[in-house]
C-alpha cells in the first residue's frame, strides 16, 4: 500500500526527488548494489529453499537490535487479467483485510503493537510485504507473513470497504502531473505489452472488480515456490531458519499459470504538453534504454551517471543560466526494458522548446562523440562506494537483496558488482550509441497553471450522524499475545562521545563498524525569519545555491573533481552532510569545510543564482503548493508575526553580493553548530578530524537569536485552494497549542496520537474514515513542538463530497479523547507503538545520526527517547484525557483545502 509516486513541491532543486519518485522502491537501491562485498560478509548469509520451493535469504547484520522481514511474490503488474491492471495491487491491499487464521483487526493489532513500521507495494513484476520489528519480535512477524502465505480472505464485505481506499489512491497520484507523464509515457512507449499499464490500476476497474476474483487471483499466484523471503537484522540465522521451515515449510505449493510474454515492437515518437501544478516547468527527452535482463543494463546505468554529473554539459546549463536544474536517469526499470530520461527543470513562464531541444543536442554529442573517460571512472567509484552505504542500514539492506533476488531475478547482489567493475568506456560509448542515436523519444512538457489564489469559506460544509467509535478490545492468537502484551523502556543502544570544541562546535561521535564508512550530518542553527535583514528576504535562497559553486581554491568544476576522486557526496549550508569511505574522511572533511565556511560565492555565479531564484519565487507564488501553505500561516500565526515574511521575486532582484556575503558571515557561526559523526571511526580520531579542518573556524559578534517568540492560539477559519490538476481534495485541519515542547503535556498528547493513529486499521482515525467508511487512504495526525511553540494537525486526502463527513468524523475522535477514558487496549498498543519505535529508530546509521542531531539541536538530553519512554509507561487513561482537554480545541481549527472545492 506504499505508493512510491509522490513528488515533493515547491523546492528549486528538486530533480533528485524526481528521480526517487520514477524509479520502482525496490529498485531504487539498484546503484547501491555495485559494491564488491566486504569482507566477512558473505558468511553472515544463510540460504535456503524449502521442501515446498520458498526461496529463503537471511542476512545477519548487528547494526542495531532490529530485524526487517521481507516477502516477496512474484507476482505484479506484469500478470494482471486483461481489463484489470490494478488486481495485483487490490489483492496488496486485501492481505491487509484478512488471512488464513488472523483477522484484519488482529493484523492491524499486531503489526501496531510490534511498533507500526510495516508496508506493502505492488510493482510490474513483484509484490512486496515488509515490516521492520525489534529483533526480538522477528517470530512473531515471521507467523503474521506466513498466515497470508497459506491464504486470504478476499471476502467481498472487506473489498466493498477496500475500495474506497484503493480508489483514493488512485485519485492522489491522479492529481499528480509527473504520475499523468510517466503513465502516458508507459503507453506510448510499451504499447502492446504489460509495461504499458501502470500496476496502480482505475477505479473503473476496481468498481468491476469482486472479492471471487481477488480470490482466483490470489491462488493462481501466490504459492511458496512464486516468493522470496529475506530476513535481515540481528537474529540467530540458524534458529530463524527453523523458525521459517517451521511456519513456511508446510505450505502447500502448486504450478503457476504461464507468465505474459513481452514483445517489445518499435513506438512512434510523440511530443505532448500535460497541465501541471508544480512552480516550474519540467521539460523531458525519454529514451527506450535496455532492462535489467540485457548484458548493456550496467553500462546504461554507468552512462545515466556519466550524463548526470555535475560536471557533464547536462547541468552545465544551470550555471549557463539556461535552467534552474537538470537531471539524466534510468527509471521504469522492467526485466526487458528501461527508461532512459532526460529532464530539464525551467520557470515557470518559459517556453520548454529551446532548452528541451538544447537538452537533445547534448545528449546527442556524447552519443556521437563518446563521453569522458574521467566520468566513467568517476561514476563507477561512486557507485561501488555508495553500495558500502547500503549495508548501513537493515530495511535499506532487505530492500537491496529482495531488488536483486526478486525483482531482477539475480542469485545476489554480488552479479550487479561484477557487472558494474566490468563495464568499460567502449561499453558505455557502444550504449550511448546504440539507445540515444537516430531512435524514437517521448518528448513533454509539464506546464505550470494558475488556478487562483485561496477563497475564503463561510463554514465548514453539512456534515452527518456519526456513531461512537468502537473501543471493543482486539483478541490475539495465542503466538502473538504472549510476546506482544509485555512493555518495558528499551535500554539505551546509542553509546556516544559528546564534546564541546574550543570554538562552540558541539561533537557527537558514534562508532559503528558495520561497513568501511563514515557519515557526518551537521546544522547551524538559523531562522531566516527572525535573521534575514530587512528587504532582504530570499537572501538564504540565494547563498544555498551558491555553495555548489565550489570554494575559494577550487572552482566549481574542480571541488566537484576533488569529491568524485573519493567518491563522496557533500552538502554544504545552514544543514550540512558528507558520506565517505572511511580511507578518505579526512579528505572528505577537508573539502566540506572549505565550502562550509569559505564558498567561492562567485559575481558571474552570483548573478545567475539570484536570477534563477527570483524566477522560481514567482512561479513558486503562484503555485497551489505554496498558496496553501501561506493559507495555513495566516490561519495559524497572528498578524506580523515573523514567519509571515514572504520572499519575492522584487526583494530577491535587489540583493546583491555583498549583502549574500554578510549574511553567510554573520549566520553561519561555530558556536550555533552541531556536528554528528557516525561510522567506522572512534570519538579521537572524528575530533582530531573535525578540529584540524574546522578548528580555526572562530565566531564574531554577538550570538544571533534563533528561537521565535511564543504566539496566542488561533481563532477557527477556512478556506480553499484551487488546484485545476487534482481530483482529490487535500485537507489540513490544524490548530496552533498553548504549549512547546518541554511542556509536561507534550507526552500524554504524543501517547494519545498514537490511540488516533499511526498503527493502520487498529488506530481510531484509520479505523473510522479508511477501514469502515472508505473515504481516504491516508490521514496522519501530528503534533510538531519547538522550543517555543507547538501545532497540532490532522492531514487526509478524499473526493469533494466526503471532505466534510471526514471532518466530523475527526472532530468526534477528537471530542471523544477530552471526555472519555481510552480503553485498556488502546493504551496499551499506544505505548507498545511508542516504546517499540525506540529501536526501529535504531535500524539505519542516517536516522541514528539524524536522531541525536534534532535531539541537540533541540536542547534535549541525547538519550531521549529512554527517557520518553519511562513517561509513557507510567501515563494513564486519565492523564491522556486531561491534557487533550488542556489543549485541543475542535471549534478552533484552521481547515484548509487543496483541490476542488469541497461539497
Amino acid at each position: 500500500m506504499k505508493s512510491a509516486r509522490i513528488l515533493p513541491q515547491g523546492s528549486l532543486f528538486v530533480l533528485w526527488l524526481l528521480l526517487l519518485w520514477m524509479i520502482p522502491p525496490s529498485l531504487r537501491a539498484q546503484a547501491a548494489q555495485a559494491a564488491a562485498p566486504a569482507a566477512g560478509q558473505a558468511q553472515n548469509v544463510t540460504r535456503a529453499t524449502l521442501a515446498n520451493g520458498a526461496h529463503v535469504v537471511i542476512i545477519r547484520s548487528t547494526l542495531a537490535p532490529v530485524a526487517t522481514v521481507e516477502a516477496n511474490f512474484i507476482v505484479g503488474g506484469d500478470e494482471t487479467p486483461e481489463g484489470f491492471p490494478g488486481m495485483a495491487h487490490a489483492q496488496e491491499h486485501m492481505a491487509f483485510r484478512g488471512c488464513a487464521g488472523m483477522t484484519a483487526d488482529q493484523t492491524a493489532a499486531i503489526y501496531a503493537l510490534l511498533g507500526g513500521e510495516n508496508n506493502a507495494d505492488t510493482q510490474q513484476n513483484i509484490t512486496q510485504y515488509f515490516a521492520t520489528v525489534p529483533a526480538a519480535d522477528v517470530d512473531v512477524a515471521l507467523e503474521a507473513q506466513a498466515t497470508c502465505l497459506k491464504g486470504v480472505d478476499d471476502s467481498q464485505t472487506e473489498w466493498d470497504q477496500e475500495r474506497g481506499a484503493i480508489e483514493q489512491e488512485v485519485q492522489r497520484d491522479l492529481s499528480n502531473p509527473t504520475y499523468k507523464f510517466i503513465d502516458r509515457l508507459n503507453s506510448a512507449m510499451f504499447s502492446g505489452t504489460p509495461y504499458a499499464h501502470d500496476p496502480l490500476g482505475t477505479k473503473a476497474s476496481f468498481d468491476a472488480t469482486t472479492g471471487a476474483m481477488l480470490k482466483d487471483f490470489y491462488n493462481r499466484w501466490y504459492s511458496p515456490s512464486n516468493m522470496v523471503l529475506i530476513v535481515v537484522g540481528d537474529v540467530d540465522p540458524t534458529a530463524t531458519l527453523a523458525k521459517i521451515k517451521d511456519l513456511f515449510g508446510n505450505a502447500p505449493d502448486h504450478p503457476l499459470p504461464p507468465r505474459p510474454q513481452v514483445q517489445l515492437q518499435p513506438f512512434q515518437a510523440q511530443t505532448f504538453s500535460i497541465d501541471s501544478n508544480l512552480p516550474y516547468v519540467l521539460g523531458f527527452v525519454a529514451y527506450r534504454f535496455p532492462g535489467t535482463d540485457s548484458p548493456d543494463y550496467a553500462a546504461a546505468q554507468i552512462l545515466a551517471d556519466v550524463l548526470a554529473s555535475q560536471r557533464a554539459d547536462l547541468y552545465g546549463m544551470v550555471p549557463a543560466g539556461k535552467a534552474l536544474d537538470t537531471a539524466f536517469g534510468v527509471a521504469e526499470s522492467y526485466r526487458k526494458a528501461s527508461v532512459g530520461y532526460g529532464v530539464v527543470a525551467l520557470p515557470a513562464s518559459a517556453d520548454a522548446a529551446g532548452p528541451i531541444e538544447e537538452m537533445r543536442q547534448i545528449l546527442t554529442k556524447y552519443a556521437t562523440d563518446g563521453v569522458p573517460q574521467d566520468l566513467v571512472d568517476a561514476a563507477k567509484r561512486s557507485e561501488i562506494a555508495q553500495a558500502e552505504f547500503q549495508r548501513n542500514s537493515i530495511p535499506g539492506l532487505a530492500e537491496v537483496w529482495s531488488a536483486a533476488l526478486a525483482a531482477e531475478g539475480r542469485n545476489s547482489p554480488e552479479e550487479d558488482v561484477d557487472a558494474i567493475r566490468k563495464v568499460t568506456l567502449a561499453d558505455v560509448n557502444r550504449v550511448a550509441r546504440q539507445y540515444l542515436l537516430n531512435v524514437s523519444t517521448i518528448t513533454a512538457t509539464l506546464k505550470p497553471v494558475n488556478g487562483g489564489g485561496p477563497v475564503a469559506e463561510k463554514g465548514f460544509g453539512g456534515s452527518e450522524t456519526v456513531t461512537s467509535s468502537p473501543t471493543k478490545p482486539v483478541q490475539l492468537p495465542e503466538w502473538a499475545a504472549g510476546p506482544l502484551n509485555q512493555l518495558q523502556a528499551p535500554a539505551n543502544t546509542i553509546p556516544v562521545s559528546d564534546t564541546t570544541l574550543a570554538n562552540g562546535i558541539r561533537l557527537i561521535v558514534r562508532t559503528d563498524m558495520t561497513s568501511p564508512t563514515v557519515t557526518l550530518l551537521g546544522s547551524v542553527k538559523n531562522n531566516a525569519d527572525l535573521q534575514t535583514p530587512p528587504g532582504e528576504d530570499g537572501v538564504g535562497g540565494v547563498l544555498d545555491g551558491l555553495y555548489s559553486y565550489g570554494t575559494q581554491t577550487l572552482d566549481r568544476l574542480a571541488f566537484q573533481k576533488a569529491l568524485d576522486d573519493i567518491a563522496a557526496n557533500e552538502s554544504a549550508g545552514f544543514n550540512f552532510s558528507l558520506t565517505v569511505l572511511k580511507d578518505y574522511f579526512s579528505r572528505g572533511v577537508q573539502l566540506l569545510a572549505d565550502n562550509e565556511l569559505h564558498p567561492a560565492l562567485p559575481e558571474n555565479a552570483f548573478l545567475v543564482t539570484r536570477q534563477q531564484t527570483a524566477q522560481f519565487v514567482a512561479g513558486n507564488l503562484q503555485s497551489p503548493g505554496y498558496r496553501t501553505t501561506r493559507a495555513l500561516d495566516l490561519g495559524l500565526v497572528p498578524a506580523g508575526d515573523p514567519t509571515l515574511r514572504e520572499t519575492t521575486p522584487d526583494t530577491v532582484t535587489k540583493l546583491t553580493l555583498d549583502a549574500v556575503k554578510q549574511y553567510h558571515d554573520a549566520t553561519v557561526r561555530p558556536d550555533l553548530t552541531t556536528i554528528v559523526v557516525i561510522g567506522d571511526v572512534t570519538a579521537d580520531e572524528a575530533k582530531s578530524v573535525i578540529e584540524k579542518w574546522f578548528g580555526d573556524w572562530k565566531a564574531a559578534g554577538p550570538k544571533p537569536e534563533t528561537t521565535l517568540p511564543a504566539i496566542p492560539v488561533n481563532p477557527a477559519s477556512a478556506s480553499t485552494v484551487p488546484d485545476p490538476e487534482a481530483v482529490q481534495d487535500q485537507v489540513t485541519l490544524a490548530e496552533q497549542l498553548n504549549l512547546n515542547r518541554f511542556d509536561p503535556d507534550y507526552y500524554p498528547l504524543q501517547l494519545g496520537n498514537h490511540v488516533l493513529g499511526g498503527g493502520f486499521y487498529a488506530t481510531r482515525l484509520y479505523h473510522d474514515l479508511r477501514q469502515v467508511n472508505g473515504y481516504v487512504y491516508n490521514v496522519d495526525v501530528s503534533l510538531s513542538a519547538s522550543k517555543s511553540r507547538a501545532s497540532y494537525s490532522v492531514q487526509y486526502g478524499c473526493d469533494p463530497q466526503n471532505v466534510s463527513k471526514a471532518r466530523a468524523l475527526i472532530v468526534r475522535d477528537l471530542d471523544q479523547m477530552q471526555t472519555e477514558d481510552v480503553s485498556d487496549a488502546e493504551l496499551h498498543q499506544a505505548k507498545a507503538l511508542l516504546l517499540r519505535q525506540i529501536p526501529l529508530s535504531t535500524a539505519s546509521e542516517e536516522s541514528v545520526a539524524r536522531g541525536l542531531l534534532a535531539r541537540a539541536d533541540m536542547g534535549l538530553p541525547l538519550d531521549e527517547p529512554v527517557n520518553a519512554a519511562k513517561k509513557y509507561l507510567q501515563l494513564t487513561a486519565d492523564d491522556v484525557k486531561k491534557a487533550f482537554a488542556r489543549q485541543i480545541r475542535t471549534d478552533n481549527l484552521v481547515q484548509v483545502v487543496r483541490g476542488p472545492a469541497p461539497q
